[in-house]
Order: C-alpha cells, then structure tokens, then sequence
C-alpha cells in the first residue's frame, strides 16, 4: 500500500465527504456559539468586578481562577456522565458548548480585567468630571479602550479556545473528530484523519492569518 492509498484514497474520501461537510458545519456553529457567548459574558464579568465590591468581585475571581486551572475535558465528563446520576441529563453538544464558553469567559474576563486596572485612574476621573455616571465611563470610555488593546489576545484565545470542539468526541458530539475517527474504525485507513486534518486546516488556518493580521496591525498602530 503506497502513501496516497493509505492516506488520500479517492474512493474513501468519496465515500465519508459528505458525513465530514455535516460534522465541519456542527464545529463551526458550535464554535461561533461558544465564542460569542464567550466574549459577551467575560465582558461582562470584568464590568460587574469593576464595581470593586468584594460580595461580587470574590466569585468572579474564583470562578475565572477554576475554569482557567481545570481541564475542560475533565469538566465535560463530569457533566456528561455525572449530572444523569442525579436526575440531570444534557445534551451532548450542550455541554460541550456550556464548558467552552465558561472557559473562554473565564479567560476573556482576566483578559479585560488586566487592561482595565492597567488604564490611568485619569480616565475614569475625566469620565465622572463630565457628569457621566460609574456605568456610563465603564460603557462608553473603558470598554472602548479596552476592547481596542485587546483584540490580538481576544481573538487568539478564542481560536483556541475553539479548536477543543474536537474534546467532544469524547462524550459523543458528531464533530470532525469524532466523525473521523468512526470513519476510520469502519475503514481501517487513516484517509479519513487525513480528511479531518485538512477539514482543521481550511477552517482555522485563514483565521490564524486574520488573526496575526489584526495582531500586527494593531501593535504597529500602538
């Protein structure tokens, strides 16, 4: 068996496609779910810690410090398998898309906090000097600037952040992986992983470009 044979055969490629184009659809739309929930809530948990009020600000440290630490795999098979032994059941592709998103808030949260705490204590004294409230300067001067210097590691987390779509193989979400892998048990040729990696390749390659050109831009803008 030569190498295209064993890792381009025409005829396996033709065969397992069409379930790969279904399962690259599951991982893109998973992974824009994950990523806009992401961003939007670990924005919003550095805005509400921005409130400096301990009762508040102690679980949001807490909480980003746990997602950050424990593997996401970890946690999925924890909700996964544990929660249906205590009457608890949910879908597969939902705790995949619950443990991303918490993970990536967690991550996008350190991420405006750090630049938030970093920006002249003069900022947010102009904003309340122009008779803006404490929520107006957060949404309308510190955010902006925020988001602003942020974009290179926003964007880079979150591509990361989506390539562990492929963890839910593990608890049974018909993505590329898992689509892959079964495609090879039943063929016994490695074309189908290949297809997979390639399927990787096209999807995230052109969003690492994007992403060291909005990286580069932004650094030669500052």
């Amino acid at each position: 068996m030569d190498f295209f044979d064993a890792f381009l055969n025409p005829e396996i490629i033709a065969r397992y496609l069409p379930a790969l184009i279904r399962a690259v659809w599951v991982t893109l739309w998973i992974s824009a779910l994950v990523v806009i929930s992401g961003l939007a809530l670990g924005a919003l948990l550095a805005g509400l810690r921005a409130y400096q009020k301990r009762w508040l600000s102690w679980p949001i440290v807490l909480f980003a410090d746990l997602m950050r630490a424990l593997p996401p795999l970890v946690l999925m098979l924890v909700l996964f398998f544990g929660l249906p032994s205590v009457g608890i059941i949910l879908a597969d592709w939902f705790v995949l898309y619950l443990i991303l998103t918490l993970v990536l808030a967690a991550f996008v949260e350190e991420i405006f906090w750090a630049t938030m705490t970093s920006l002249p204590r003069g900022q947010w004294e102009a904003g309340a000097a122009t008779g803006l409230s404490f929520l107006q300067v957060l949404l309308h001067v510190i955010f902006p600037q925020a988001l602003r210097m942020n974009i290179p590691p926003l964007v880079n987390r979150s591509l990361t952040i989506s390539k562990m779509t492929a963890y839910g193989s593990v608890i049974g979400v018909k993505e590329i992986v898992s689509v892959a892998g079964s495609a090879q048990a039943f063929s016994g040729s490695a074309t189908p992983l290949t297809m997979a990696a390639l399927a990787y390749l096209i999807i995230f390659y052109p969003a690492m470009l994007l992403s060291r050109y909005i990286e580069n831009r932004f650094h030669y803008e500052h």
